[in-house]
């Protein structure tokens, strides 16, 4: 369980990732709320993976 906590942030930025490579490739980069949610999951899942990893390790 520590091991799939200790990676959400990782999974998170995963996705946001997912998400912009998916509106590269099918040419959908004029859609603000689609790279607005994609950045923002980045964001959230690196700010998530700092604070989860400090109280892991605490």
């Amino acid at each position: 369980m520590k091991g799939l906590l200790k990676n959400l942030g990782i999974l998170i930025i995963l996705i946001g990732v997912g998400i912009l490579v998916g509106s590269a490739i099918t040419h959908n980069l004029d859609n603000n709320t689609i790279l607005g949610s994609s950045i923002s999951l980045i964001i959230i899942g690196f700010i998530a993976y700092i604070i989860i990893n400090k109280k892991i390790v605490d």
